[in-house]
């Protein structure tokens, strides 16, 4: 039977801990860079895991339509604020996107059987999916409502 410690006790613990073994190091090397050699090799990795988004077909889509909406967005937005509104809902769906596929990416690692909580991971990153699209078209039916209308 397992203790709990205390939350005190667990965080004085793990303040004191040694530091890390030469196999930590090998496992993920970013954990102890700094500075501008961080940043460098951050961007890096964010380059790749865009790269690996374009391979998703939903991700090429958004990524597609975002070269049509974000200068649609200097167009429609009538104030600096309206514009960010247009072009941040745009880029949200893509980023939204990128954390969807991450989490199916995981999921997929763990095993290929079907379980009932790697769906409920799987459908849930697909609905906040669907919300920030849904969020996307309200607010460019709104600006476009608003612009040709008035």
């Amino acid at each position: 039977m397992s203790e709990q410690v205390p939350l005190s006790a667990s965080v004085s613990a793990s303040a004191s801990r040694p530091s890390p073994s030469p196999t930590d190091e090998q496992v993920n090397p970013q954990k102890h860079r700094r500075g501008l050699n961080r940043v460098w090799h951050a961007t890096g990795y964010s380059i790749a895991g865009l790269r690996a988004g374009w391979h998703e077909t939903a991700f090429r889509q958004e990524a597609i339509a975002s070269i049509v909406l974000i200068p649609a967005a200097f167009w429609l937005g009538r104030s600096w604020v309206e514009t960010v509104l247009l072009a941040g809902t745009v880029i949200l769906i893509m980023i939204v996107e990128l954390l969807n596929t991450g989490i199916e990416t995981a999921i997929d690692r763990i095993g290929p059987e079907w379980h009932d909580l790697s769906k409920r991971a799987k459908d849930m990153g697909s609905a906040a999916v669907l919300l920030s699209l849904l969020l996307c078209a309200g607010t460019w039916a709104m600006a476009l409502f608003q612009r040709l209308a008035a």
